[in-house]
């Protein structure tokens, strides 16, 4: 009878143990994914936020019109991709997050359709900028990840100059 309840109370501790184990690794090692609406999924939103902390500003030396110019050739890219991809964007209008790995390379992008932004289907936008992030190499580099929050209006109109015609 001793016995019984000794290994009884073992079994219910393990138990909840185990449970507890459980539930610490899942919220601990969820994957962030890759593209996201603003607003799906706040708790990892401001993970990255936290983590990706240097302003794309910082990484053009403070220089607003270098960093200006970086955004608007990364828009105009996109844009490029979506056509290439038989995706019309003409139109559209978002609210748009990058994170950067400090290779250049881009890790998230967290984004959301304006109000006065073409309807469409935003789950082929998601795909688009999957697509998008396994191809994009940024030409800038830094010790972190970088980051940048910004408005998109698909055409890209502005005139963007990167090299020595400046």
């Amino acid at each position: 009878m001793n016995l019984e309840r000794i290994l009884s109370t073992i079994g219910c501790f393990l138990l909840i143990t185990s449970i507890g184990f459980g539930q610490q690794k899942s919220t601990t090692d969820a994957k962030i994914a890759s593209v996201f609406f603003i607003g799906e999924d706040e708790k990892n939103y401001e993970k990255l936020v936290e983590k990706y902390n240097t302003m794309l500003f910082a990484v053009c030396s403070n220089d607003m019109e270098l960093a200006f110019d970086h955004w608007s050739v990364l828009l105009k890219d996109i844009e490029d991709y979506a056509n290439k991809s038989n995706i019309d964007i003409k139109g559209v209008k978002l609210w748009l997050n990058i994170f950067w790995a400090k290779d250049g390379k881009i890790d998230h992008i967290v984004f959301y359709p304006k109000p006065n932004s073409k309807n469409m289907n935003y789950d082929s936008v998601k795909a688009m900028f999957k697509g998008f992030i396994a191809t994009y190499q940024s030409p800038l580099k830094h010790t972190t990840g970088f980051s940048h929050y910004g408005s998109a209006a698909f055409p890209v109109f502005s005139r963007a100059i990167l090299g020595p015609e400046k």
